[in-house]
């Protein structure tokens, strides 16, 4: 029972960078379609 428990912590961990990475990622293209946008 406590390798699932890990494993489920782990995972929540990294759901949770992963997320935050794809925001951040989503934030980056949005800034530079904008910039390209109101710059053309």
């Amino acid at each position: 029972m406590s390798k699932p428990k890990a494993d489920y912590s782990f995972w929540t961990k990294y759901k949770r960078f992963a997320g935050n990475e794809i925001l951040l990622y989503l934030i980056m293209i949005v800034g530079i379609i904008l910039g390209i946008i109101i710059f053309s």
